[in-house]
């Protein structure tokens, strides 16, 4: 079996697909393309990717259900590619396990960048065990990756364990939005703390019993984000 990171690229549309295969193969990635989410799912069966690239508008399964469908059985990191009118699909992708998206027209060398942050946060063999980070009402298990708050275990999508895991890392201080998005999403992410937003506002869904009111995750205004373990 080859040792390449695998990508396993979703989109409808044959021109998209054809850069993209050119783009990351020439990376050195084990690319393989599906046109359309049943054959994505399909190819899933024998293989498994490192990483999901998926358009969101595609007929029959979109991009939002394949995100869904994904997540009941995988943990694999998502990064979804929409237009700029999708807002509203972008965030439902979020709640169905996205990890990640990429606004089209897009910058290769900016979705190389993202596909390298997230490849590079996959966790190795040798980092398994049994580290656990117990923090106020948070309970933080490094081997499975899984939280409990409060003794509620939460269901988070990789990059929501790695943004909540960074903040634990830093309790009560205040952290600003480009240390943040920098140490969890890459360099070339920290002009986008719109973008911060929206993962926080994902994340709070998850971790606060009140998200309008929340005593975990709290916005320091203008500046950042600062976390509150709890009693």
């Amino acid at each position: 079996m080859s040792e390449r990171p695998h990508i396993l690229v979703v989109d409808d549309e044959p021109q998209i697909t054809r850069v993209l295969r050119t783009s990351l193969s020439a990376q050195g990635y084990d690319i393989r393309v599906a046109n359309s989410g049943e054959m994505a799912l399909e190819i899933m069966k024998d293989w498994s990717p490192n990483l999901i690239i998926t358009d969101l508008a595609m007929p029959s399964i979109d991009g939002v259900q394949l995100c869904r469908e994904v997540r009941a059985v995988s943990q694999v990191p998502i990064l979804v590619l929409s237009v700029r009118d999708q807002d509203r699909q972008k965030v439902e992708a979020l709640d169905a396990g996205a990890d990640d998206y990429v606004t089209k027209p897009f910058s290769m060398n900016e979705l190389l960048a993202r596909v390298r942050a997230h490849l590079r946060r996959l966790p190795k063999p040798e980092e398994a065990g049994p580290d656990v980070t117990e923090l106020g009402d948070f309970r933080i298990d490094l081997a499975t990756r899984t939280v409990t708050v409060a003794g509620r275990e939460l269901k988070l999508t990789p990059k929501e364990f790695d943004l909540l895991l960074f903040l634990a890392s830093h309790p009560r201080r205040v952290i600003p939005h480009r240390t943040i998005l920098s140490a969890v999403w890459g360099a070339n992410c920290t002009e986008q703390p719109e973008y911060l937003r929206v993962f926080v506002g994902q994340l709070r869904k998850k971790i606060e019993r009140d998200p309008a009111s929340p005593r975990y995750l709290l916005t320091e205004r203008w500046v950042g984000y600062r976390f509150e373990p709890g009693d």
